[in-house]
């Protein structure tokens, strides 16, 4: 759901550094899935890890900050060339300050997709607040986007796509200056 129009997005997007990520119910469909054992795994979105290689490779840095301590979630980082992943974070809000000043950005360079209220905190400090169709109501209410697909559905790739596109239009724009 559009709360904020696609040019009003793409101005927030561009000035974008870093795209920070919670991962159950953002990158998964939020459903736990256990083997017989209690091994714990997770679902993934192959469209989501593409869109997250061409954002790292349009040189935005990428963070997963999730409260899980599941090692799927290494597993995917790794994957997919994440050099930030926190795993076990309660407030998720420190580790992006603390993210940002390592990296050397503002809070306002920063888009955040996060589903659930661990994630508001977050949402209210960052440029550009972003949450999925199937998030809290609290998250609804303090993104800028509400993506159209769901946690685990495509919902980061769709965010990417509109990113890489802001990412181009600023290019384009400084080589007219």
């Amino acid at each position: 759901m559009e709360k904020i129009s696609q040019t009003e997005l793409q101005v927030l997007l561009s000035g974008v550094k870093l795209l920070a990520l919670d991962v159950d119910g953002v990158l998964t469909d939020g459903g736990l899935y256990y083997t017989e054992s209690g091994k714990e795994f997770k679902r993934f979105n192959v469209k989501d890890g593409q869109g997250i290689k061409l954002v790292m490779q349009a040189g935005i840095e990428v963070a997963l900050i999730t409260t899980s301590t599941s090692a799927t979630v290494l597993h995917r980082a790794k994957k997919l060339g994440i050099k930030h992943a926190f795993l076990g974070i309660e407030d998720k809000l420190t580790t992006v300050k603390e993210l940002c000043e390592k990296l050397s950005l503002s809070l306002s360079q920063v888009a955040y997709i996060g589903d659930d209220i661990v994630d508001v905190p977050v949402l209210n400090v960052v440029g550009c607040p972003l949450t999925v169709a199937d998030a809290m109501p609290e998250n609804q209410a303090t993104a800028v986007y509400i993506t159209k697909l769901s946690g685990g559905q495509g919902c980061v790739r769709e965010i990417c796509n509109i990113l890489l596109n802001a990412v181009r239009i600023r290019k384009k724009n400084v080589l007219l200056l």
